[in-house]
């Protein structure tokens, strides 16, 4: 297959293999990768000859640094319809790998975003590393978690998730797996003898010899202000609980919390905590494609993504300026079904 794929697919041994080849951007999916994964998977679920997938990235600097956000910028600026058709389709892949039939391993090495974590967190073998930076960043650039990122925030160990989601801070592979993001922990230096041994032996031989304990996860450590600071009732109320902590990283975490999208986060804080009360990953997908659909007919994702990736003067000016002006009706505006509504296949037959 050409090597100037945005996305490589082979077979080899049995084992239905997905490289994700955009490495000068960190492999941010375009509609057509999203497209092309689907294709891939559907044709391999009904090919006795395969038997597990596994996904991995190119390049040296991670599997996948989420969507390709410019792409939902220049939607966003015109009539929304690409974006919408881009998030449909790739909901509808995360909710798909998420019952996939079929072993579905993750190589989530490096920077793992947005994106990247809906096309890999919600697999059966999911891998992480030393190197691996994991995060759901929306926030920064006036988004809400979306792929099913609400589903895992919000049954992450106590509040850990609600704190990932309002800072938009990456974490280690050690969190992901303390969070619930992730499986087995490999080290970075033995990914190719993994891949190598998956291929010849399959992916319980693979993940026995070469999956470790994982070191200790630093958010778990920190437990306790995190899950005394994050019960606040309302997004002011958190940032007033983190400024008054005396732990330095409470702080960090409120002036990582105060250059976001205040709308953004009022709304992020909201749906993860009705994640919580939703049973199946497909109701979290549903909600976010509301949520996302909202969030493109906003101010804030435009700015954010022109402050952050067009004009990259990282001096957004939100509308509304303040958390304060995030009223409960602005909020729940986000959640009112999009027309039309995200439906899975199965659900209309």
């Amino acid at each position: 297959m050409a090597e100037n794929e945005d996305i490589l697919v082979n077979v080899e041994n049995g084992v239905g293999l997905v490289t994700l080849n955009r490495p000068k951007a960190i492999n941010s999916l375009t509609h057509g990768m999203v497209t092309d994964l689907e294709k891939a998977l559907r044709k391999w679920e009904n090919d006795d000859s395969v038997q597990s997938v596994l996904l991995s990235g190119s390049g040296e600097r991670g599997l996948c640094a989420g969507g390709d956000v410019i792409a939902i910028y220049h939607s966003a600026k015109g009539d929304g319809a690409e974006a919408r058709s881009f998030w449909h389709d790739e909901y509808l892949l995360n909710a798909y790998i998420a019952r996939y039939p079929k072993p579905y391993v993750a190589v989530m090495d490096g920077i793992v975003m947005g994106g990247g974590v809906g096309v890999a967190a919600h697999g059966s073998v999911r891998i992480v590393t030393d190197t691996t930076k994991m995060g759901m960043p929306e926030v920064g650039i006036g988004f809400i978690p979306d792929v099913g990122g609400t589903y895992l925030l919000s049954r992450a160990p106590g509040l850990l998730g609600l704190h990932a989601a309002l800072t938009g801070a990456p974490f280690s592979g050690a969190d992901a797996v303390a969070m619930g993001f992730a499986d087995h922990f490999v080290p970075h230096g033995e990914l190719a003898e993994f891949t190598a041994t998956l291929v010849a032996d399959g992916v319980d031989v693979a993940v026995s010899r070469f999956a470790v304990e994982p070191p200790a996860s630093p958010l778990l450590a920190q437990r306790g202000w995190i899950d005394e600071c994050y019960a606040g009732e309302t997004v002011v109320d958190i940032v007033a609980a983190l400024r008054g902590h005396d732990a330095g990283p409470a702080s960090d975490a409120a002036d990582k919390i105060a250059g976001r999208s205040p709308i953004a986060l009022a709304v992020t804080l909201e749906a993860v905590r009705r994640a919580t009360k939703l049973d199946t990953l497909k109701d979290a997908l549903r909600e976010e494609f509301r949520t996302s659909c909202a969030a493109l007919r906003s101010y804030d994702l435009v700015e954010g993504i022109r402050a952050l990736l067009v004009d990259k003067d990282k001096n957004p000016k939100w509308q509304p300026p303040t958390l304060a002006s995030c009223s409960p009706d602005l909020v729940e505006a986000y959640f009112a079904p999009a027309e039309p509504d995200l439906t899975f296949p199965e659900e209309e037959q």
